[in-house]
């Protein structure tokens, strides 16, 4: 087995894009994406300034995170070590996009499958060149065995300076980068001008669009913004959010299904397991309701949903999204079996139903924290504490759903259920108080700064901690204190699940806010 790789010389590269054209033409590849594309950054200061090229694209990983995240192995590796990619298979999930470091995938939108750089497979399976490599006018691209001492990169890659881009992610790339200046591999070192580039206007702000930082820079000026910018980008291609408001809401909705569970749970475990209304029958129809909405929320995100039961059928069980479905179909069936148990009225079985209720809901809160931590290219996902916070945020939607039932039925143990949504709330708050101060990657950093003082601040602050913590636990402690009416603890519960999706909606896209290339 080879081990085919780059070498992209960027002291010989001239910037013409003719490696992006015979891309383009070779592969058909739609206006709007690119499967390589070539990289201006400006450096110096006035008269010493300087124009510098890069090609980007896959690198081709060893340890390739698209590979591990991908549901339906649609990403493997040939025999010659490419990365490569089967239309055929894929959901469109867009899983792959979150876990690439390097922004090397896209939806391609007439197949609304995932491509990438796949080094022209079908050419090297012939003996043939890749279409960049035989257009390229000073011989920047080169590609060979890496595992061959003879081949001509391996001399190179031995003998010369050479870099990889990302190499703190340990994905062990094999595109290798010679005279490449460092700016131009770390999009967080170079900065959009706020007159736009050579051929575009600024893109920063446009959330669809390009998510460079843009700082006040002038062409032959370096910028100088204490914020480690060291270079202006001068031309680059835009990469669309991936997660959006859909991934958000399924934070929430099976936040709210696990939640009930857990609460009717632990009811069951003080004794009430005879209330057959209040704890038998409605919360399993509850996390029903909501488990379904999940499911559609999942399969509405997919680019094609048609294909949803690949999770199933070609499952690939590295994939958390894998796991995960096997979690909530597990969480399914007891809470099936639990509503059976409420409407015969069986205590007994409630309470055999009770530990696993509770562990099956915490797999169901929690596993997104491994599925997100497989996003290899977004490094505030990777944060220990998200396991902790899904887990608080569950027993926030547990107690803010009881609360809110309550003002419609009988619910046994309303000073409980009251502190149990404080405790969620507060954890909740405490939890992300130390994700926010907890030292981490200049990429963290950055997505930390868009969360709390950029694009989404006024979310996270008036929603995500104003109305999501802050109000509600003040609401709860005058209940609690005064014995207030239980329309007042609905109150809390109601903002509490308002403030719980202004969080996450602001978590999932400040983490997708840092530029990748």
């Amino acid at each position: 087995m080879t081990r085919m790789g780059f070498l992209l010389d960027s002291d010989n590269c001239i910037g013409c894009h003719a490696c992006t054209v015979a891309c383009k033409s070779e592969h058909d590849v739609p206006l709007g994406v690119n499967r390589t594309w070539v990289k201006y950054i400006e450096t110096g200061t006035f008269p010493d300034v300087a124009r510098k090229f890069n090609v980007m694209r896959c690198n081709q990983c060893d340890d390739a995170p698209c590979m591990t995240i991908c549901p339906t192995s649609a990403l493997f590796r040939a025999e010659n070590g490419v990365v490569d990619f089967q239309d055929d298979d894929c959901i469109g999930c867009k899983s792959c996009m979150n876990a690439c470091p390097y922004d090397a995938l896209y939806i391609n939108p007439e197949t609304n499958t995932a491509h990438k750089c796949n080094m022209c497979n079908h050419r090297l399976e012939v003996g043939l060149e890749p279409s960049c490599q035989i257009v390229c006018p000073t011989e920047a691209i080169k590609i060979g065995d890496l595992d061959d001492p003879t081949s001509e990169i391996s001399k190179i890659i031995a003998r010369d300076d050479v870099a990889v881009r990302a190499p703190e992610q340990n994905t062990k790339p094999k595109v290798y980068y010679r005279g490449a200046d460092q700016a131009s591999l770390d999009p967080t070192r170079t900065a959009i001008a706020n007159d736009g580039m050579i051929w575009a206007d600024t893109l920063s702000g446009d959330e669809g669009g390009n998510r460079h930082p843009t700082v006040p820079v002038t062409l032959g000026t370096k910028p100088s913004d204490g914020d480690g910018i060291v270079a202006r980008t001068a031309y680059t291609t835009a990469h669309q959010m991936t997660w959006k408001e859909k991934v958000s809401g399924y934070l929430v909705t099976k936040a709210i299904a696990a939640g009930v569970m857990m609460v009717a749970a632990l009811l069951v475990l003080m004794g009430h397991a005879d209330s057959q209304a209040a704890v038998g029958v409605v919360p399993p129809m509850i996390a029903g309701f909501f488990l379904a909405v999940t499911g559609v929320l999942l399969v509405a995100d997919l680019k094609q949903p048609g294909r949803f039961h690949y999770l199933l059928t070609k499952g690939n069980w590295s994939s958390w999204l894998v796991k995960g479905a096997y979690i909530l179909m597990a969480f399914a069936v007891v809470c099936g079996l639990w509503w059976i148990g409420g409407l015969a009225g069986s205590g007994g079985l409630l309470k055999i139903l009770a530990v696993p209720a509770a562990l099956t809901a915490a797999g169901t809160a929690g596993y997104t924290a491994f599925l997100f931590g497989q996003c290899e290219g977004r490094d505030l996902w990777q944060t220990p504490l998200l396991l902790p916070v899904l887990l608080a945020q569950a027993v926030t939607a547990g107690g803010a759903t009881f609360a809110i039932l309550e003002v419609f039925m009988d619910v046994p143990e309303p000073i409980a259920i009251c502190w149990v949504l404080l405790g969620g709330v507060v954890a909740t708050g405490a939890l992300i108080a130390m994700e926010l101060t907890s030292k981490g990657s200049r990429h963290v950093e950055l997505a930390v700064h868009e969360m709390t003082h950029g694009r989404y601040a006024t979310q996270f602050w008036v929603g995500g901690i104003g109305l999501g913590v802050v109000v509600p636990a003040i609401l709860l402690i005058i209940t609690l204190a005064t014995g207030a009416h239980a329309g007042v603890a609905a109150v809390a519960g109601v903002l509490a699940l308002v403030g719980l999706f202004a969080y996450e909606d602001s978590f999932v896209r400040a983490g997708q806010s840092v530029p990748l290339s």
